[in-house]
């Protein structure tokens, strides 16, 4: 039987019912396969990851490229695939509800808006109007009645804005005004971690780890949901790559593709 839209989002919603789930981020068809392949049971594109594959820095992406993106990632595997929507890519509200109404009609179960500007002066939108961003998201996916799951994040500790209590604060804002999970990328510590965890429940948390965090299993004992790692794949495969093309370029020697993985494996996973 063939694994529909209605059925993915579905099993996404379970999913944050109880216990915590890795959501890996591929950055493109292939790497979203291998992931499937490797018995993932859910996942979430990561805007610098994909920007990175069209030649783009992160957050210089239009909504067209996004949605075709996301379009295609659903397409290519059977598992619930979750959004990162920047910010909207619109300042107004009643511009990001039009954005992430058409974001749902991707196939995403879940679909993610967060707070930040952009801007060096203003890197966070007012916390009134990152509110009501949150609440058209919200009102758009309600009209569409696709059930697709609402991650609202503030992006503080990423901007410089390493206040704890005020992105608590603007979590269980976002909570309020219909966010169904919340995200605060960049908190690190346990005691941060138990805080979020707690100041929102019984909202779910997505935690983003990098290569020097938490295990899963330590991730879970705190309470959190779900955990993402963000670029961090995709900086991985282009590490390998530059290293194996620096070398080409700068000193004329090939020995860097010996550590490349074997083709006859990569035909079998895509076969």
């Amino acid at each position: 039987m063939s694994i529909t839209i209605a059925d993915k989002r579905a099993t996404f919603r379970k999913m944050h019912e109880a216990g915590c789930f890795v959501l890996p981020n591929p950055f493109d068809v292939g790497s979203a396969k291998a992931l499937q392949n490797l018995g993932f049971k859910a996942m979430a594109s990561t805007s610098a990851g994909f920007a990175w594959t069209i030649g783009k820095a992160d957050n210089h992406v239009t909504v067209d490229d996004v949605c075709a993106h996301l379009t295609a990632l659903c397409a290519a595997v059977d598992l619930p695939v979750n959004a990162d929507f920047e910010g909207g890519f619109a300042h107004e509200a009643e511009k990001v509800a039009a954005n992430v109404a058409r974001g749902v009609k991707t196939g995403v179960a879940g679909l993610s808006i967060e707070d930040s500007t952009g801007e060096v002066a203003k890197p966070l939108y007012d916390r009134a109007h990152a509110i009501e961003r949150i609440r058209a998201a919200r009102s758009a996916i309600d009209a569409d009645k696709c059930g697709v799951l609402l991650t609202g994040r503030c992006e503080g500790f990423l901007v410089g804005q390493a206040d704890l209590n005020m992105v608590i604060d603007r979590l269980s804002a976002y909570a309020e005004a219909g966010a169904d999970c919340l995200y605060a990328p960049g908190i690190k510590t346990r005691e941060q971690i138990s805080a979020v965890v707690k100041a929102v429940a019984p909202r779910p948390v997505n935690l983003l780890i990098g290569p020097s965090g938490l295990s899963v299993a330590e991730a879970a004992d705190l309470g959190v949901r779900r955990i993402s790692v963000g670029g961090s794949l995709a900086r991985t495969a282009w590490a390998g790559f530059m290293r194996a093309a620096r070398e080409i370029a700068e000193q004329g020697t090939f020995t860097e593709m010996s550590k490349g993985y074997p083709a006859g494996e990569l035909n079998k996973m895509f076969s």
